[in-house]
């Protein structure tokens, strides 16, 4: 499975356990319809896939859907394997219109009212 979008956040490396166990998380945002933030687990030695991804980046996500039982619970987790940047940083957001204060958008732009 794959997921696309753009990174909104990348974590760093955490070790836990007596035996070192390692993972990091990104967080994607999806380019659909209405955006979901999804949060993708990279483990062991994938961790180090994330050392060249930044936040804004376009990415492709290969992913694995495990799940566990934990004192009669059961979790779903995604875990990363491969991740593919577009390599570009993210574009500046247009900037927002100029408004009268009172809701209106002023035409002109830089038209002072006296």
């Amino acid at each position: 499975m794959t997921i696309q979008g753009r990174v909104k956040q990348v974590g760093q490396t955490e070790t836990v356990g007596a035996k070192g166990f390692q993972k990091r998380e990104i967080v994607v945002t999806t380019n659909e319809k209405y955006p979901q933030d999804i949060p993708i687990q990279f483990v062991q030695d994938k961790t180090a896939l994330l050392d060249t991804i930044f936040t804004g980046a376009e990415v492709t996500v290969h992913i694995d859907v495990r799940g566990n039982e934990y004192n009669g619970k059961h979790y779903v987790s995604l875990q990363g394997w491969k991740i593919e940047s577009s390599g570009t940083a993210p574009s500046p957001s247009d900037p927002l219109p100029k408004t009268d204060g009172m809701g209106g958008t002023v035409q002109g732009g830089d038209d002072l009212p006296f």
